[in-house]
Formats: C-alpha cells, sequence, structure tokens
C-alpha cells in the first residue's frame, strides 16, 4: 500500500494481524482508512536518520538475525562458536538494517504525533474506544 492509496467509501482495507499487533489496532486502523496518515508516516520515515554506529551496533547485538541458512541448517549457535562464513556479511545486511531502524523511529515519531493530536479528544459517552486506557472502562466490547 502506498501514501498515495484513494478509497472509495465503499472499500474496506484490511490490516495485517502482524500491523495490528505492532502499531495497536488503533494506529493500524487509522493507517488502514487514512491516507494522509499514510503519507505522514512515509513523510517521517524519509526524515529519519540513523547513525551507521547505530546500524553496526544493531548487526552485532543481534547475530541470531543474521546466520546465513547453511549455518542455521547446521544449528550454529550465534553466540557460541562461530566462524565468519556462518553469518551474512554486514555490507549485504547494512541496507536492510537500516531500513528497519528508520522505519521503528519513524513509527515512534508517528505514535509521538497521534497521541499529541488526540490528547484532547473527547469520545461521546458509549462510543470510547475499547483500547482507550484513559478510559475508566477500557475492557468492554461495543
Amino acid at each position: 500500500m502506498t501514501p498515495t492509496d484513494q478509497l472509495s467509501p465503499s472499500q474496506t482495507l484490511t490490516v495485517a494481524e502482524t500491523a495490528v499487533a505492532d502499531l495497536g489496532s488503533i494506529v493500524a486502523a487509522t493507517l488502514a482508512h487514512s491516507p494522509a496518515a499514510r503519507t505522514l508516516l512515509a513523510d517521517l520515515e524519509g526524515e529519519q536518520h540513523v547513525p551507521e554506529t547505530s546500524v553496526q551496533d544493531y548487526y552485532q547485538r543481534n547475530r541470531d538475525r543474521f546466520l546465513t541458512p547453511e549455518a542455521l541448517r547446521r544449528g550454529i549457535d550465534p553466540f557460541g562458536v562461530t566462524a565468519p562464513q556462518d553469518f551474512v556479511p554486514y555490507t549485504h545486511a547494512r541496507d536492510s538494517i537500516t531500513h528497519e531502524l528508520r522505519r521503528a523511529a519513524a513509527h515512534r515519531a508517528f505514535f509521538d504525533w497521534f497521541d499529541r493530536a488526540r490528547a484532547g479528544v473527547e469520545y461521546a459517552v458509549g462510543h470510547e474506544h475499547p483500547g482507550d486506557p484513559s478510559h475508566p472502562d477500557h475492557e468492554h466490547r461495543h
């Protein structure tokens, strides 16, 4: 899905379960139904700077994510005795790590914006979102 997708009123977007788990249901629904929210998130992602040292640190701390298929088949413990050929080289992993860290930073920036944007919202009685922790009965269902 691109930020500029236009939906007709009769179209329903589905949200992947992983997106709901990663983003939370309120944010996932907002992104699913608002081209403006998707555009903002894409813009925020483009604005994020990820230092090279952060990318290198991520690669070193998450060695298990960069085992080669052969090392996985052999059952190599990424935090035990390994050889350099057991891992995808940093130069091959760098771009995907940078993308992942940039996306995570954009999500944090979007969550901050979203929290500020809805800070003053008051829901009509009976129409509170079931997942809104500011509501005393936030576990109710519609």
